[in-house]
This record gives structure tokens, sequence and C-alpha cells, in this order.
């Protein structure tokens, strides 16, 4: 992910890159990249807390009371917690999912790695996932950082966004240029 203005021009980009300077200077960048991989995994788990973040409905204080709730559930850092705080007061914690993505292509920036989106139809195991990061790893000439989701749409295969590179190798995609191709 690029580290210039592109991520910075949007609202997640700027709480993103606050969070980001915030926890370099406190030298705190792995614990709020953990707490913040624990709240992306509770987002995708927990449709109560989906509904927090979302629902326009909930006030700022009944957001900002739930937020410390998981925060304290989910043992956060104290810098992940008070962030929360933040985007509950500030009403932004719809912009929560956008903000842990932008905070996690900073990250790997500073640590020199390029972040790979990665699409499934089903989810990857560890020794998939590590085989294919080696595998960008050794394309890219750098350390390469998975970020997967799964689509069942794609039937199988995959498709790797690095940056603004994209390898469409999913089963959808062949089964679609073949049909076009077909029709001459």
């Amino acid at each position: 992910m690029e580290n210039s203005g592109g991520i910075q021009a949007s609202l997640a980009g700027r709480y993103a890159r606050a969070l980001f300077d915030l926890a370099h200077n406190n030298q705190a960048l792995d614990s709020v990249s953990a707490s913040l991989a624990s709240v992306k995994a509770a987002l995708a788990e927990s449709d109560d807390l989906r509904t927090v973040t979302t629902n326009p409905m909930i006030g700022r204080k009944d957001a900002a009371n739930a937020v410390s709730a998981v925060a304290k559930a989910l043992k956060l850092d104290g810098l992940t917690s008070n962030f929360l705080a933040v985007l509950a007061g500030n009403s932004r914690l719809s912009q929560l999912p956008a903000i842990i993505s932008a905070f996690a292509g900073l990250a790997a920036t500073h640590r020199g790695e390029v972040t790979a989106q990665v699409t499934t139809a089903h989810p990857m195991d560890a020794a998939q996932t590590k085989a294919l990061a080696a595998k960008l790893a050794a394309r890219e000439g750098r350390s390469v950082a998975i970020e997967s989701t799964t689509n069942p749409d794609i039937l199988g295969g995959l498709i790797v966004k690095i940056g603004s590179q994209m390898i469409d190798n999913s089963l959808a995609t062949k089964l679609n240029t073949l049909a076009i191709a077909m029709k001459g």
C-alpha cells in the first residue's frame, strides 16, 4: 500500500496515519498491529460488534461504552483502546475496517513489506499461506504480508492484488474467458 498522499487523502487514511504515528512514536507498532488484528477478527465474527460500528442509530455514548467493553474483552493495548474511544466519540466507527486496512499497509511499508490482498474460494491453511507468501516474495523481491479473504463466487483459484497490480487466476475468470473465446 502506498504511503503517499493517496492513503492520507481518505478519512480512514488520516485516522490510520495518526494512529500509526502515535504507535511509532511510542514504540508500540507491534502491540497496536496485534490489537487491530484482534479487532478485525472480532468484526468478522460478531454481528453485534458490526452493528455497533455501522448503525448510525447507536449514540456516541453507547458506542463508546460498547467499544470499551470490547477492548477489555479482547485485552487490547491502551493506545488502541483509546483510539477506539476517539472513533466512537467522533462517530467514526463505521470507518474502522478501512482504518485497520490502511494501518496494516502503513505498518507493512514501515517494515519493508508489501501487502498482498488475496481472494480465494475457500480459506487457505497456514501452509498454503506461507507457500504463497514465499512465492510472492520471490516475485516482488521483498517480504510479502498476506491479507486474505474468501469469495465462493470465484469458484476456485485465487486473485492476488499487490498495489496496482492484479493477478486473476480464478476459475470464474478462466470460464468467462473460455465462453468469450467460444462465441468467436
